[in-house]
């Protein structure tokens, strides 16, 4: 089963959550120095499916009301980490107060470990109608039968 390979890891410093979350709500709390001052701010999650197809491992994960440009997909070894920020709608500013708050705006990041057989060299993603969508192609290893040369005495 596929998800016997993969393991989860969430990013940020200090407590956290460890409730899986699907892109709903907050996981654990991002530290950040400012002027001296120590700042502790929620870190979001992104909900996120990984296939296992025939040539490659795709990751997709839907990201509503985010540019691209405000995305960062990096991999460092076989640990890909996606992260952003969505930033709260101006509408926000005009409400006297919010009666229902589920969406979450603000840092996200969301961190997989992947199978060391795979082309990262190759990755590649796209996102469209706000599903990001990840393809890594895997390593293809071919066969060759090795002949065993006699040595001459």
């Amino acid at each position: 089963m596929l998800l016997n390979i993969f393991q989860q890891s969430h990013h940020g410093h200090g407590g956290g959550d460890s409730h899986e979350d699907h892109g709903h709500g907050h996981g654990s709390i991002e530290v950040k120095m400012e002027n001296d001052d120590i700042i502790e701010e929620e870190l979001g999650q992104v909900a996120l499916d990984i296939l296992d197809c025939p040539d490659a491992i795709v990751i997709v994960a839907p990201i509503a009301g985010i540019d691209t440009e405000n995305v960062d997909i990096s991999i460092n070894r076989n640990i890909l980490t996606i992260s952003g920020e969505r930033r709260r709608p101006d509408v926000y500013d005009s409400a006297d107060r919010i009666l229902i708050e589920e969406c979450f705006y603000g840092p996200f990041s969301r961190s997989v470990v992947l199978p060391e057989n795979l082309a990262f060299n190759k990755i590649h993603a796209d996102m469209e109608n706000n599903l990001l969508s990840i393809q890594i192609p895997k390593l293809v290893y071919g066969e060759k039968t090795i002949k065993i040369n006699k040595l001459e005495r």
